[in-house]
């Protein structure tokens, strides 16, 4: 009876004396197994070659990957910011995983970075995008720790990039979704917009952290501890809201929503009322928009959505730069100023035929 080994080199060698000997090698590590086939010591050597072959060879990025995703630096991120890494992390180590450190910290690598992300940018400038970030942040964990000597994969120009200056939810716009969502999506919709908080946070947000005047929670992608006073219009409407679990936002059935599936009921939702070039994250920005409108400073407006203000100031410039009723007070206030230090021009005599004569569009 023969024998048949998965993942095993049979190699037979014809001995001095003319005796045939069988060696049995793991293909994939190429280390010997001296065990009898099939016995639990050939098993056992099986099994530890095959945990040598996985583990990482010291000084090299495939370990620094490893010991990177053992820290605290890791699994103390969101869980979901974890997965989305780990997707990122894979295409690192199968590009760049066997390389030495010294290699990594040789500065003509930053040019293999660059020609690693642009290939995956074939497929998608976002995921290349991402994906040459996330090599940067781990070196400079590396680079920090004294495990590389620098970080060549910092500073690299973005290759995607979305204009949504103009995405704005306009009062229209909310007409149309309110017409034809469900009603607890609607919630939701109204809770965004009172807040400015993140579809994932409003997701987790319970009964017990709303107290009548404020809604206390912790953003899970920063951590901030945030305290939102309600408006006495979202209070009306957390009023008449049935509560149908611990959560505040829930399915028709009262049970707590799953990610995809409440991305699924929004997306429909917006189908139905014509929606299609606005997402869910849009609300944050019109909530930032709006607020400064209003003439919230944007220390005003941090304090209510829980943003930096670096961050919110990088969001008044993608959202609020073009909105009308910005544009409307600063040229009023423009008015005002020269009103103030200057004497208006009289206006100009035109002749009789220039003052007629209609102006086309080329001039």
């Amino acid at each position: 009876m023969r024998l048949r080994l998965s993942g095993i080199n049979t190699i037979r060698r014809k001995l001095a004396d003319g005796t045939v000997r069988t060696y049995y090698y793991h293909r994939l590590s190429g280390t010997r197994l001296y065990a009898s086939p099939g016995s639990p010591e050939f098993l056992a050597e099986i099994a530890e070659a095959e945990r040598r072959r996985k583990q990482p060879r010291a000084g090299s990025m495939k370990a620094l990957l490893a010991d990177y995703m053992a820290s605290s630096s890791f699994t103390e991120k969101a869980p979901k910011t974890q997965a989305s890494y780990r997707q990122m992390i894979r295409l690192i180590e199968d590009e760049f995983g066997d390389a030495p450190l010294e290699v990594i910290s040789d500065h003509r690598i930053r040019g293999d970075f660059l020609a690693w992300r642009d290939r995956i940018a074939q497929r998608s400038k976002r995921t290349a995008d991402y994906a040459l970030t996330v090599l940067g942040l781990i070196l400079q964990w590396g680079y920090d720790r004294g495990r590389i000597a620098a970080n060549h994969a910092r500073n690299g120009k973005r290759l995607y990039k979305a204009d949504r200056s103009d995405r704005i939810w306009l009062p229209e716009h909310v007409a149309s979704f309110l017409k034809v969502a469900p009603a607890e999506v609607q919630l939701a919709l109204w809770l965004a917009l009172y807040t400015g908080q993140r579809q994932g946070d409003l997701l987790k947000l319970k009964w017990i952290d709303y107290d009548g005047s404020l809604i206390r929670l912790r953003q899970g992608k920063s951590g901030r501890r945030v305290e939102i006073p309600v408006s006495e219009a979202l209070a009306r409407i957390l009023s008449t809201t049935p509560r149908r679990g611990a959560h505040i936002l829930t399915t028709k059935r009262g049970n707590p929503w799953r990610a995809d599936h409440f991305r699924h009921s929004w997306r429909a939702a917006s189908r139905r009322a014509g929606i299609t070039d606005l997402h869910f994250h849009d609300l944050r920005g019109t909530t930032v928009t709006l607020l400064s409108e209003q003439g919230a400073s944007p220390q005003e407006i941090a304090t209510i959505t829980g943003h930096s203000l670096n961050t919110v100031q990088h969001i008044l410039d993608t959202y609020s730069a073009r909105t009308r009723p910005i544009a409307m007070v600063a040229a009023a206030k423009l008015e005002k100023a020269l009103a103030a230090s200057y004497e208006a021009p009289a206006a100009p005599e035109l002749p009789c035929q220039m003052a007629a004569a209609p102006i086309s569009p080329g001039q």
